[in-house]
Formats: C-alpha cells, sequence, structure tokens
C-alpha cells in the first residue's frame, strides 16, 4: 500500500508532509511516525502539513497532528498546517487549533473576501 505522507525537504530547509487522502485510526500512526522521522532525520526550522489534497481527517487524524506539533516542538521547529480545505478549517476552528497550529483568523477572512469578491 503506497504512503498517504509524502516528506520532503524545502530549499529553506524546512519540512513539508503532504497529506493525500483520509487521516484516520488506521493510519493516523503513520501521519505522526512521518512528522518524527522528518524532524530526527533532517532537523528543520519549521514542519509544514500540507492538508490541500486531504479528503477527510477524524479525531486520531486531529491527535497525530497534535503529536506532530508536540515533536518539531521538542526539536526546537516552528509546525504549521498549510492549505486546508473550509471544511478542515472549521474543523480546526471549533476544536480550538487553527491558533495552535498557525492558522490565523486573519488569512480566513483575507480567503473569504477573496472567494467572495467582498
Amino acid at each position: 500500500m503506497e504512503s498517504s505522507f509524502q516528506r520532503t525537504l524545502a530549499d529553506d530547509g524546512g519540512a513539508t508532509i503532504v497529506v493525500a487522502g483520509e487521516v484516520d485510526f488506521s493510519n493516523a500512526d503513520e501521519l505522526a511516525d512521518c512528522v518524527r522521522a522528518a524532524v530526527a532525520e533532517w532537523s528543520p526550522p519549521t514542519v509544514r502539513i500540507d492538508l490541500g489534497a486531504a479528503s477527510f481527517i477524524d479525531s486520531s487524524g486531529l491527535g497525530a497532528l497534535i503529536e506532530g506539533y508536540r515533536a518539531a516542538g521538542e526539536a526546537g521547529a516552528t509546525f504549521v498546517v498549510v492549505n486546508p480545505s473550509p471544511s478542515f478549517r472549521r474543523v480546526l476552528d471549533v476544536t480550538g487549533l487553527c491558533e495552535f497550529f498557525g492558522l490565523s483568523f486573519e488569512s480566513e477572512t483575507a480567503d473569504q473576501s477573496r472567494a467572495t469578491g467582498a
């Protein structure tokens, strides 16, 4: 089975983990392990979790993101979630994780303004 998580090292030294498809109880540990491996192998200043290709995330997936946040923090790296769909953004907002994962209300407002032309 092919991994739903691909990690890359950017020119700026930051690590990006791209999430494709679903994150649930069956693969949440794999996501957390992927973040830990990137931190251990590369010692990046920033760990980015790209949710642009993700289609679903449950509470186990949110737990994996929190584990990744902790692993990055213990290594002195900044942890951010990027490219969440509007539905993922709502889940992170409702659970109080937006600011935790580096997503500010201002960027959401700007995104909505661009989408509506307001």
